[in-house]
């Protein structure tokens, strides 16, 4: 877990390759450009561009962005983030042009915009709460597990899924793309992907590509067409990622 900070503004760019990790403090996310993936404690959750979240202190996360991410993040011990967990599912429409200006501002080294610009973005969120109840991604928890117990009247093909997915590589291929293949939610299919298989839907998706992708190198196909084949950005973004898995196997096998 990465140690609480003081309310700090900053740009971060996301890409393919996966993180996680859990803040002592709150993470609020305001998406700029693209789209990143996450899974907060277990579930789905998508910031593309004008949308945002916020994850309270110790909720784990799991993020990536395949095709790129910029976000505006506010990294805060602010206790009223609190109120915009249980208040608002997502920021508020006026929020957007206020983290497009702040983004702006620190890109141009303008001082007030870090002085200021947290407490702003807390005032704007709490200003468009309307009472609409919170998406699971971003509630507190509560203990219930209403909407994975729900979810288990649908049963999940996971090999139709797995092959529609080798079909599907050449494109950008998100939690909500798998989601909607079979008529769930992505918090709701982030939850039995663990419930059934013990891993994230991240990660699941992660691992059947790479997979794909280890299949074609064995038949002989060229690094370059494989990256093509599987929707890796480059040839040495998918050798990095073979590389990556390879020695976290190593590890695995020398415990």
């Amino acid at each position: 877990m990465q140690p609480a900070a003081a309310d700090a503004l900053s740009l971060r760019r996301y890409g393919p390759s996966p993180g996680s990790h859990s803040h002592d403090h709150f993470q609020v996310l305001f998406g700029l450009e693209g789209a990143l993936e996450l899974e907060i404690e277990g579930r789905g959750q998508r910031v593309a561009q004008g949308e945002g979240c916020v994850i309270r202190p110790g909720a784990r996360h799991d993020f990536e962005a395949q095709r790129g991410s910029l976000c505006l993040v506010l990294d805060s011990t602010q206790p009223g983030w609190a109120q915009c967990l249980q208040r608002a599912a997502a920021p508020p429409s006026h929020a957007h042009p206020l983290a497009q200006y702040l983004a702006h501002a620190l890109q141009q080294g303008r001082p007030l915009a870090q002085a200021h610009g947290p407490a702003l973005l807390l005032e704007a969120w709490l200003a468009g709460g309307t009472g609409t109840p919170p998406s699971p991604a971003h509630s507190l928890p509560t203990g219930g597990r209403s909407a994975s117990a729900s979810s288990r009247r649908r049963a999940i093909d996971w090999q139709r899924l797995q092959q529609w997915a080798a079909r599907e590589w050449h494109q950008e291929i998100t939690v909500a793309d798998l989601a909607r293949r079979v008529h769930l939610s992505p918090s709701q299919f982030t939850a039995r992907c663990r419930d059934e298989l013990g891993l994230g839907a991240i990660e699941w998706l992660r691992q059947q590509r790479l997979a794909h992708a280890r299949l074609l190198r064995a038949s002989g196909m060229p690094v370059a067409a494989v990256a093509s084949a599987t929707g890796y950005r480059s040839p040495s973004a998918l050798t990095a990622a073979l590389r990556r898995d390879a020695l976290a196997e190593q590890a695995a096998k020398a415990q």
